[in-house]
């Protein structure tokens, strides 16, 4: 019986991929993409991390979606999958946005979040 395959952990909106390639291409070191993770802190006791990748790590999930490599930290998976990560230009502020299904929380300034661990599906 063949099995199904397994859901990105995280996809990317047009907008977001195409402002992630702008920054690396931008940059003065040679990214091979993002990394993306999350850690305790914040007021509502978990923050989501993003930093540029030079290389991968041990035991990373990678995931390539809209020409751009996703490096997840493999304490993150749990709590990201089924996310999906947006690019937001307003008025006054840019920023990247999490839409993020296990998240159940988020503080009033928006930097921090209550996320539980995605269930294991039968």
């Amino acid at each position: 019986m063949a099995r199904r395959p397994k859901p990105k952990v995280i996809t990317l909106t047009d907008a977001a991929a195409a402002q992630m390639k702008e920054i690396m291409a931008g940059a003065e070191e040679k990214f091979i993409g993002v990394r993306i993770g999350v850690r305790n802190g914040g007021c509502a006791g978990m923050e989501y991390e993003m930093s540029y990748a030079t290389e991968m790590k041990p035991l990373e999930e990678v995931v390539e979606e809209n020409g751009v490599k996703i490096f997840i930290d493999p304490k993150a998976i749990l709590f990201l999958i089924g996310s999906n990560i947006d690019f937001v230009a307003e008025k006054l502020s840019q920023r990247f946005v999490f839409n993020n299904p296990n998240q159940t929380d988020a503080c009033g300034c928006g930097e921090s979040v209550t996320i539980v661990p995605a269930k294991e599906e039968a």
